[in-house]
């Protein structure tokens, strides 16, 4: 029992009761999130959408999302992270309850892209609030609880969905509406605004004001150092993508029925919701760098396993080590990030780092389709490849990334008071 009890203090224990709201937040508002993940089969069915019709609207969501991101970055660091997030929550529960009832597909395809936008606005603000909460000390298990309860999210709505869909299309909107909703409610009557504003000492506020003078999203998009752990995090993105664009397509050449694709997304669910919370612990005495590179390695091995693979027992083995990959990566991937941020950026920060996972959702099946189409099995080894270039970079990345997170760190130490935004 002593051992359990120790065992949950290093996984959740210490962590802010705000944190545990947001966290609840998160769970709830992925949980209800299954709508979109019938979109395409509803626009077929229900509305005799043709599959181009379909997929074009599918689209305008995810380029939605794209424009999300960004807009919910700069929100998140002018307006508040709390109000962020009640904007973004109430906005999507209302378009879903009139998507529920929308019955031409010009409007379907107008409130698809616009709920891309409000689905996606509220990433970069759950992240900006968890660093702004959480001591840094304490941040990894914040955000291995994060990527923990995302992912026990989409397992829930994923059976869900199955259900209400079944059921009524119109049950399925309604009840996703419902739950974002309840998460709106929970970050309204428990979640305070945890942006603060700094009074730093002279000098630094010097810098602060050349930075204020141009776009925060400027000073993101020229900062080098967090440029290339963006671009090695777009090539993990583009590696985990390879799961739900090429791999399914690849199976489907060996003979094998959808059922097995859908075992093998499962099994990789099921590692994550069962393991997750284990990995704080095993990584906490290594260099984040180092965490990453060998995380990135296995991911790397697993794909390019798939090479040989023509049964289903190989692409579960596979499965197994990446996925292991990618329960390594999420908490030093998502700490990394929160630590090259300025304070006064956070939420921009966020913002241009979540723009890989859209951009890789395009260019995973873009390229990919291509390849396995010309190169066949060879494809895995070019994926594989990529995966060990990218673990190469995270070792010669590192020293430059402390360096800059020291020199942040720094300058807060030299900071005046914190006070809160609109005091």
């Amino acid at each position: 029992m002593q051992a359990l009890r120790r065992w949950l203090h290093d996984t959740a224990g210490g962590l802010p009761a705000i944190f545990w709201y947001l966290w609840s937040g998160l769970l709830i508002n992925r949980a209800g999130s299954f709508a979109m993940l019938f979109l395409s089969l509803y626009l077929t069915d229900a509305r005799g959408a043709s599959e181009g019709l379909a997929g074009a609207v599918v689209g305008a969501y995810g380029a939605g999302g794209a424009g999300g991101v960004l807009l919910g970055g700069v929100l998140a660091d002018r307006w508040g992270r709390r109000a962020t997030l009640l904007t973004a929550h109430l906005g999507a529960a209302g378009l879903m309850a009139a998507l529920a009832f929308s019955r031409h597909l010009a409007m379907i395809a107008v409130l698809a892209a616009l709920l891309g936008v409000l689905h996606s606005m509220p990433s970069p603000a759950f992240v900006a609030a968890i660093v702004d909460v959480v001591p840094e000390a304490r941040r990894s298990r914040a955000f291995n609880l994060q990527f923990w309860a995302f992912n026990l999210g989409m397992a829930v709505a994923s059976l869900l969905a199955g259900v209400l869909a079944e059921a009524s299309f119109v049950a399925l909107f309604l009840v996703d509406a419902a739950a974002t909703l309840t998460a709106a409610a929970v970050i309204g009557w428990k979640v305070p605004e945890t942006l603060v504003g700094r009074r730093p000492a002279p000098a630094v506020r010097r810098r602060e004001l050349a930075v204020r003078r141009r776009p925060g999203l400027h000073t993101a998009l020229t900062d080098r150092t967090f440029l290339v752990f963006v671009g090695l995090t777009f090539v993990l993105a583009v590696l985990t993508m390879q799961t739900s664009t090429i791999m399914p397509l690849a199976m489907r050449a060996d003979g094998l029925r959808p059922s097995a694709y859908g075992v093998v997304v499962a099994l990789g669910g099921a590692l994550i919701v069962l393991g997750q919370l284990f990995v704080p612990r095993l990584i906490e005495p290594y260099r984040k760098a180092s965490v990453l590179s060998v995380s990135t390695g296995l991911m790397a091995l697993g794909f390019g396993a798939l090479t040989v693979a023509d049964e289903l027992a190989v692409y579960l083995g596979a499965a197994v080590v990446w996925t292991v990959g990618s329960m390594l990566a999420a908490p030093p991937n998502a700490q990394i990030n929160a630590d090259l941020a300025p304070p006064e950026l956070r939420a921009r920060y966020q913002s241009v780092f979540y723009l890989t996972f859209p951009a890789a959702s395009f260019v995973a099946p873009a390229l990919g389709g291509v390849s396995l189409q010309y190169l066949g099995d060879r494809h895995w080894l070019i994926v594989g490849g990529l995966g060990l270039v990218a673990a190469v970079g995270h070792l010669l990345a590192g020293p430059p990334r402390e360096r800059r997170v020291a020199a942040l760190r720094g300058r807060d130490d030299h900071s005046g008071e914190v006070v809160t935004v609109g005091r």
